[in-house]
Order: C-alpha cells, then sequence, then structure tokens
C-alpha cells in the first residue's frame, strides 16, 4: 500500500485535477493506494468535491477543525495512513505525480530510505518565468539548510519514504512548512536520493508562502541545527 498524503487549504479546484494524476500515475504500478487530502478547513468547497471524487477515485478528504499548518497537516495525514511507503505532495500541482513510480521503486528496491523529487539535480528544472527574487527565494534556503541534509533541494516538499523509518512523533516540533526536513533530520536515513522533477507554477489559487512563513522557516531551520549539534535546543 502507498499513502499520498496531500496538505490542502482553498486548493478547490486543484483537487480534481490531482486526484486525477495520482490516478493515471499508479494506474499501472501493481501497488494499491490511497491518497489523503488533509484539508484545514477551507471552507470553499473542497469537501464537497472531494466526496465526489471518492466515488470513482481512491481518494478522500479529512478536514482538521481548529488547527492550521502545512507541516503539522502533514504529520496527521502521516499517522492516519495505512501505507507501507508514504509520499508527500503539495496540491497546487508544482509537483508531478508522474515522478511518483520512480520514488516508490527505489524505496521499494532498498537502494535508497529517502527519496526527494528535486528541481537542482540533473534533468530538474525550475519555470522559465521565475524571477530572479524567487529564484534567489528558493536557492538561499536551499544552502541554508544543506549543512543539514546531504541533498542538492533540501527544501523540497515533494518526498517519500518507507512507513517503518518514520522518527517517532515526539521528536518532531516543526515551525512552518519545511516538514521534510524535519522529518529527515530527526530521522535515521542513511542512503538518501532525489529524482528529477520540473517545478510548475501552480494552475489555481494562491501561493500561501508569506513573511511569517519565511520567518518560521528561519526560526525552524536555528532548531534544527541546535538538534543535530546536541546544544540542547527543543527537539
Amino acid at each position: 500500500m502507498i499513502s499520498i498524503v496531500v496538505p490542502t487549504y482553498q486548493e478547490a479546484e486543484n483537487l480534481p485535477l490531482v486526484a486525477q494524476a495520482v490516478e493515471e500515475s499508479l494506474a499501472g504500478l501493481g501497488h494499491d493506494y490511497e491518497l489523503l487530502f488533509i484539508d484545514d478547513d477551507s471552507g470553499d468547497g473542497s469537501e464537497e468535491i472531494c466526496a465526489g471524487l471518492s466515488e470513482s477515485l481512491r481518494a478522500r478528504m479529512v478536514v482538521r477543525r481548529g488547527e492550521r499548518g502545512l507541516a503539522t497537516a502533514v504529520l496527521h495525514g502521516i499517522a492516519i495512513s495505512s501505507g507501507d511507503i508514504v509520499v508527500v505532495m503539495d496540491a497546487d500541482l508544482s509537483h508531478p505525480p508522474s515522478a511518483i513510480p520512480k520514488m516508490v521503486e527505489r524505496l521499494l528496491s532498498g537502494e535508497n530510505d529517502f527519496v526527494l523529487g528535486s528541481r537542482y539535480v540533473e534533468g530538474g528544472s525550475i519555470h522559465d518565468d521565475w524571477s530572479l527574487f524567487r529564484k534567489l527565494n528558493s536557492v538561499l534556503p536551499s544552502l541554508l539548510a544543506r549543512p543539514l541534509c546531504p541533498l542538492k533541494d533540501p527544501m523540497s516538499g515533494f518526498f517519500a519514504f518507507r512507513r517503518a523509518d518514520m522518527p517517532d512523533a515526539s521528536k518532531l516540533s516543526p515551525v512552518g512548512y519545511k516538514i521534510a526536513l524535519e522529518i529527515f533530520v530527526k530521522g535515521d536515513f542513511h542512503s538518501p536520493s532525489e529524482v528529477p522533477i520540473h517545478f510548475a507554477d501552480r494552475q489555481h489559487g494562491e501561493s500561501k508562502l508569506s513573511l511569517k512563513e519565511q520567518l518560521n522557516f528561519l526560526r525552524h531551520l536555528g532548531r534544527l541545527y541546535a538538534y543535530k549539534l546536541h546544544l540542547g535546543g527543543k527537539p
């Protein structure tokens, strides 16, 4: 079983597109899967749309009331999912579901224990229209995080791992939206790898990245460095 966990907030227009793309990418893989949308009480019709999708596709939505945040939504989704392999991806179609089979294959073969969908390895790319500011806003945080993670795109939110390798929940205290980095740093992963992806611009809706989230990232990064260096930072 493969569990695909997708955190959502006001992504109603993207839900059918994601569900269909996941179905198409996994149709010939030969493994059962579940698609879990973990929604932060969007109030935009997402529940009704997903209820309709569940009639023909293996998709369901769990709505969290009174709590919001991408990282905690992902952790909630992982906790309630049932797959032996967990894949986490965004709902805005920036992460191509077509990369999931290759990510899963590396885990099943035992070649790797943590796989990222990466923009910055050979074969990976970003949208041609990105401004210099947006490129810097992507590259600089990756450089800051690189000492914590031996991967070229440590800020990627598209990743997969075996449930058996998930770090204990008591170790996790993410701040902000970079949950992949949190799981990798506090997990016991020895053979990570990256699968090249094209990181596309979202088709519908608006970006959730704000100044507050960027400041939370810096706070989170400080915690992870303290954890890694055993300086008494909150685990």
